[in-house]
């Protein structure tokens, strides 16, 4: 299998050598029979873990109706139920449905630039990552992603992440708007500080500019908290969601509060699949889960267990671990070493983990995981190091 992938695969990603065939509950297993518990969840995506009974009857009852698809020129109840879900639960107003996380920044982005009407800059942060098309790769922080497809499009500063003195310095009477995640993933599952924040939406306010959160990764109870915005209480102008928001089904949505809800007019944009009815309706299965009584309060307390077993393993190896950080279920361990070593070590003993650059673990693991299972991973962690 891994000989005729090659053979036929766009070489674009530094795969593992291991081909996945089936999963249940935070397991899944490759084709030779070989089982893996799963801390790695599609990369912050699978966040009911697998083969999830509720979410398979909801898309069965999709697929058995006979039709998946009925384009934005008709409505769908199931796009319909999802946007009213996703407004009730973030307090903002409006919806668009795109199918994936960089569509949705992409989305943002011109949003933000009709909203400023001539005024095109936006100010995103080091570090940073909204996705991998044009736009959301001009909007990422991080040289390593852009310098093989330069130029990047123009009118994107980038400040230092935590440091509202930097942001101020990159303001001009061209900036239209602000871009930040709440917890970097890509960058290294770095967690930004409350007062950051509430300095940005002040810093909006003030200057009349939107102000953008992408929630891609560190949304939907990744924190423990439905939106990691909330833990600050800072309510954005504009949020991006995708990967967990259909557990595995493809689907992402900008959210846009009072602000920036009629900035977009019939024609300005468009998704051919944005809002089909399997996708939203895996997503109402999803937000349904979230907000059940009890669950957010179970992704706070496993990962705690999970976190206070890192730091105990920092303690253990010290000259390996140099960090432990983030929120949640959304951790990293800042090593001293690479990490696809340490993955490679995880990997032969049954226990999957994802990176965040070349020195960091990343901890991203099906929002239901157990305690239980958590303690497993870090005993197979303890023996990989």
């Amino acid at each position: 299998m891994l000989e005729r992938g090659r053979r036929v695969f766009v070489n674009s990603y530094a795969q593992y050598p291991l081909v996945l065939s089936g999963g249940e509950g935070r397991y899944v297993w490759d084709i030779n029979g070989n089982k893996y518990l799963d801390m790695v969840g599609g990369i912050a995506v699978n966040l009911l873990g697998y083969n999830d009974e509720g979410l398979n009857g909801e898309l069965k009852r999709v697929i058995d109706g006979g039709l998946l698809h009925c384009s934005n020129l008709y409505w769908n109840p199931w796009a319909i139920q999802c946007a009213e879900k996703l407004v009730a639960m973030s307090q903002m107003e409006r919806v668009f449905f795109c199918n994936s996380g960089t569509e949705a920044n992409e989305g943002a982005i011109k949003m933000a630039r009709k909203f400023g009407a001539g005024r095109s800059e936006i100010i995103t942060m080091e570090n940073s990552f909204h996705g991998r098309t044009l736009g959301s790769l001009s909007a990422t922080g991080q040289r390593k992603y852009q310098e093989a497809f330069a130029p990047m499009l123009e009118g994107f500063r980038y400040a230092r992440y935590n440091d509202i003195a930097s942001v101020k310095e990159l303001l001009t009477p061209h900036t239209c708007a602000i871009m930040v995640e709440a917890i970097q993933g890509e960058g290294g599952i770095k967690v930004a500080d409350e007062q950051f924040l509430k300095d940005l939406r002040l810093l909006a306010d003030k200057h009349n500019l939107l102000l953008i959160f992408d929630e891609v990764q560190c949304g939907l109870g990744r924190s423990g908290h439905l939106f990691a915005w909330q833990i600050s209480g800072v309510l954005p102008d504009i949020m991006t969601l995708a990967k967990g928001l259909g557990s595995g089904i493809p689907i992402g949505a900008i959210v846009a509060g009072a602000k920036a809800a009629d900035i977009f007019t019939p024609g300005d944009h468009g998704a051919t699949f944005g809002g089909n009815l399997l996708a939203t309706a895996a997503a109402n299965y999803v937000l349904t889960r979230l907000s059940a009584k009890g669950f957010l309060e179970g992704v706070k307390r496993t990962g705690r267990v999970l976190k206070e077993g890192l730091l105990q393993l920092q303690q253990a190896f010290p000259e390996i671990i140099k960090e432990v950080r983030g929120l949640g279920l959304m951790l990293g361990v800042e090593l001293t070493v690479p990490s696809r070593p340490i993955i490679s070590a995880c990997m032969d003993k049954g226990l999957l983990i994802a990176s965040a650059g070349e020195n960091v673990l990343r901890f991203v693991p099906p929002l239901t995981i157990t305690e239980a299972e958590v303690e497993r991973a870090l005993s197979l962690l303890k023996e990989a190091f």
